[in-house]
């Protein structure tokens, strides 16, 4: 399996509900660094995984809609507690119908897996990964 990664970060701030979050029931922000790896079983016709600046760019975009927001302010967000796993399938899905849609490329077709790793912290990070 080929992989490719591309690499940017969002800034967000987030509240959540339930004693087992402690402290973090009250607003608190994080930056997050986020890990997209690309997956594919044979490179494409030109040697590539992906075109890492369609890649590069269509992960920024998706990433603007949480940049410096509130994410307990996000009305798609309502009622759910934006934790690092949920919020690794969120950008999952949006990468995911990016591709579908055509946004990455003819390249992208080819893709079959991704991960989204979100690194929370120097010691912390959460993934999702799926079929595309």
């Amino acid at each position: 399996m080929y992989r490719l990664c591309v690499r940017d970060h969002f800034m967000i701030a987030h509240s959540f509900k339930g004693e087992i979050f402690g402290p973090a029931q009250r607003t608190h922000g994080a930056t997050y660094v986020v890990d997209v790896v690309f997956q594919r079983p044979e490179l494409d016709q030109d040697g590539l995984v992906i075109d890492i600046g369609l890649a590069s760019e269509t992960v920024k975009e998706v990433l603007a809609n949480y940049n410096f927001q509130n994410l307990d302010d996000v009305s798609e967000f309502k009622g759910r507690n934006t934790t690092t796993e949920f919020m690794a399938n969120v950008i999952f899905d949006q990468l995911a119908a990016a591709i579908k849609a055509g946004k990455m490329g003819t390249t992208a077709q080819g893709l079959t897996h991704m991960e989204i790793k979100l690194h929370e912290s120097h010691v912390a990070w959460a993934s999702y990964e799926g079929a595309l």
